[in-house]
């Protein structure tokens, strides 16, 4: 009887150390480092939405400690702020999968011309109703352009298949901007205010930090929102300059939105430098000028959250 009580007990102390084996290695697994690549197609305060062609929609969740890099040769790498990760940014996520079977971020990384592309479709791709209606006008003209061409190409047979190959590419163009117009066009814009700044300035003034903070305000009442920043500068100077200017007076904006308005970094998208694009007035003249020296601060919610 002893005896079998020994063997008994050893028999109950090796399955417990087999299932805590078990339950460590599943432990391990599950901590185990992920990588996805894909492309941002949303923000919504702390998480962002990255579709990767293996993997579908993966909801990423940003915190204090996730890293952003942009590559700057073999070893060196530049570390920038959440805010730069906007819709339609190509992104490498680095991180490890939670309980909700979110990827929770260790780095997003991202190439200079990724950004660029990203930057110049937000500053044609947020406009008003109008400019939307626009767009997609050109867009219809553009396709009606192709066909016309396409009908040239059958008539020029010596060149059909050069001409072929290039209007392929200009279809994939188009169907990849289009796709890009259906992302961003999942916010509503709920309120908006300009900083205006003077000649070559790029501080903000007393009076614009009372409007900011009115519309922190304002943001903080709405579910999931986020804050787009764009810069902007006159024609006036060299392109060089101008270019910093507006990166320059989006990032001041952006500090003192996080600094004196408690508004977080991943709750704010800020492509910053806009430089001389989307010019407002006409640079010839003073006034002109100073229509075109600002910076321009939206409250933005997903459609989907809204329910619209």
């Amino acid at each position: 009887m002893k005896f079998d009580r020994i063997r008994t007990g050893r028999t109950a102390l090796l399955v417990t150390l087999v299932l805590s084996s078990l339950l460590f290695l599943s432990v391990v697994a599950f901590a185990q480092t992920t990588q996805i690549q894909g492309h941002i197609t949303a923000r919504s305060g702390s998480n962002m939405t990255v579709q990767s062609q293996e993997a579908g929609n993966i909801t990423v969740v940003l915190t204090p400690n996730t890293q952003v890099v942009e590559p700057e040769g073999v070893f060196r790498k530049k570390h920038l702020a959440v805010t730069a990760l906007i819709p339609g940014l190509a992104v490498k996520v680095k991180g490890t999968y939670n309980a909700q079977n979110q990827l929770v971020a260790d780095t997003v990384e991202f190439s200079g011309s990724s950004l660029n592309t990203a930057e110049d479709i937000q500053a044609g791709l947020q406009p008003t109703e109008q400019q939307v209606q626009k767009s997609q006008q050109q867009i219809a003209a553009e396709k009606q352009a192709l066909q016309k061409q396409e009908s040239q190409i059958q008539a020029e047979q010596a060149a059909s298949a050069a001409n072929a190959a290039k209007i392929a590419a200009n279809k994939a163009a188009i169907a990849e901007a289009n796709k890009r117009f259906g992302e961003l066009g999942d916010y509503n814009i709920l309120g908006e205010t300009t900083v205006y700044f003077a000649n070559g300035s790029v501080t903000v003034e007393q009076k614009y930090k009372d409007q900011l903070q009115q519309l922190a305000k304002q943001a903080q009442g709405v579910t999931a929102y986020m804050l787009m920043v764009q810069g902007y500068a006159s024609k006036v100077g060299s392109a060089a300059l101008n270019q910093k200017l507006s990166s320059e007076r989006a990032e001041n904006v952006t500090n003192f939105l996080e600094q004196q308005c408690q508004i977080p970094l991943t709750s704010m998208l800020a492509p910053g430098a806009m430089g001389t694009s989307q010019q407002v007035a006409s640079d010839k003249t003073a006034e002109g000028q100073a229509e075109n020296r600002r910076v321009v601060v939206k409250i933005l919610q997903n459609k989907g959250i809204a329910g619209t």
